[in-house]
């Protein structure tokens, strides 16, 4: 798939490869839930970008909302527990999150969810991932970006508190965990600025979405 995707030097100079998580650094938030957030956790983002953007079986979908069926601002591709994921960093991102969360989670990352936003025009809007067990129990999502930079937006679902915001990409992860997909919500918004092309990869244990 054509990317329009210029890879910067210094990420193309790194290998590819995860840091320690013990590197994580949370922050508590309002109702129970909390962030972490770990800056370049994966070296050489840039490759695994670039071979995501050509290997991934990446979908169009139109979804209706409003009384009217509309594209989904993005391309999506999503892999169950039993799947074959599309590169072996993946395999070795889900195990090393596991490993390190497993025993506060209670349970093993299952699921991987692709999300390729393409420029300024592709975005998210506000939502949890309440689909599933999400709605009901605490659980976690582990958002892996790598490609260019674009901002994350939290803010409390019942509107009542600041709205928190970083810009993530190449190989930055957050790790949104406790209540916090019931209670907060999380937006990737359009944008008029140039901005090259970004893949979110998501984590999730079984039965959340």
């Amino acid at each position: 798939m054509p990317t329009g995707w210029q890879a910067s030097l210094f990420d193309a100079a790194e290998a590819v490869g995860l840091r320690p998580l013990t590197a994580a650094r949370r922050t508590v938030l309002d109702h129970g839930a909390w962030i972490e957030l770990l800056p370049g956790w994966l070296t050489g983002a840039d490759t695994l970008f670039e071979r995501l953007a050509e290997q991934v079986p990446w979908q169009a979908e139109r979804r209706h909302m409003y009384d009217r069926e509309v594209d989904v601002p993005r391309l999506l591709c999503f892999y169950g527990e039993d799947d074959d994921l599309p590169d072996p960093l993946l395999d070795e991102a889900r195990t090393a999150l596991s490993d390190h969360y497993g025993a506060e989670l209670g349970e093993p990352f299952r699921t991987v969810g692709l999300c390729y936003y393409r420029d300024g025009r592709d975005s998210v809007t506000w939502h949890g991932d309440r689909i599933g067990r999400g709605s009901t129990e605490d659980t976690m999502v582990a958002i892996l970006s790598v490609g260019a930079a674009r901002p994350l937006l939290l803010r409390p679902r019942d509107h009542h508190g600041r709205t928190i915001r970083h810009a993530l990409g190449h190989g930055d992860l957050i790790v949104m965990g406790g209540s916090c997909q019931r209670t907060w919500e999380h937006a990737v918004p359009k944008t008029n600025r140039p901005v090259g092309p970004r893949i979110s990869i998501q984590f999730r244990p079984r039965g959340v979405r």
